[in-house]
């Protein structure tokens, strides 16, 4: 009997060491998860930023537009309200936070497309140099959402993985959604001359 208890003794002492290593390295994990969400939001905010220096600028040049810079405007505003905690990143609140993103990324093409009929905007240099560093930050953006990814899919296989699935149920962690291709994304554009 005696040897029993100790025998008992040594499995519990070992299963809490065990889950406690697992647990710390959920933890690590979920919290690169989150902190790789804020640069996700980072770059999106610097996108939203660079908004209203560029719609200034086609203003400019642009006064016959109004229709353009209202979509740009609202679907910044849409975008900028949307936030998402770091702790309910579920594939629904991914997909929302990507449509206004989306939505955003076509208001501003729209903007971009208006140099067209503006030949002294395509030459203006503050114009110029706004639509660099919007394409600079689009590339961020995209960099930033790849790493989320990676680091999502990191945590998501541990916290799955025996025996960690079994601590991550008591503990309460939870896989976190990833960042997809648009529907538009799904299927190559066609081509015609």
């Amino acid at each position: 009997m005696k040897n029993f208890k100790h025998i008992l003794w040594v499995a519990l002492i070992g299963t809490v060491a065990l889950s406690s290593c697992g647990y710390n390295t959920m933890v690590e994990k979920q919290e690169a998860v989150t902190s790789q969400w804020g640069n996700v939001q980072n770059a999106y905010q610097r996108r939203a930023d660079l908004i209203p220096n560029l719609v200034a600028t086609v203003k400019g040049y642009a006064t016959h537009e109004q229709e353009t810079f209202t979509q740009v405007t609202e679907a910044r505003a849409k975008a900028t309200q949307m936030n998402i905690s770091a702790d309910d990143l579920s594939e629904e609140k991914i997909k929302q936070y990507q449509q206004a993103q989306g939505e955003l990324s076509q208001a501003l093409g729209r903007l971009l497309l208006i140099q067209e009929n503006y030949p002294e905007l395509k030459a203006n240099q503050n114009f110029l140099s706004l639509q660099d560093e919007l394409a600079g930050t689009e590339n961020r953006i995209s960099v930033e959402r790849n790493k989320f990814n990676e680091t999502t899919q990191d945590y998501n296989q541990y916290i799955r993985k025996f025996p960690q699935v079994i601590y991550a149920g008591w503990f309460d962690f939870k896989t976190k959604a990833y960042f997809e291709a648009s529907q538009e994304a799904q299927s190559a554009p066609k081509v015609q001359f």
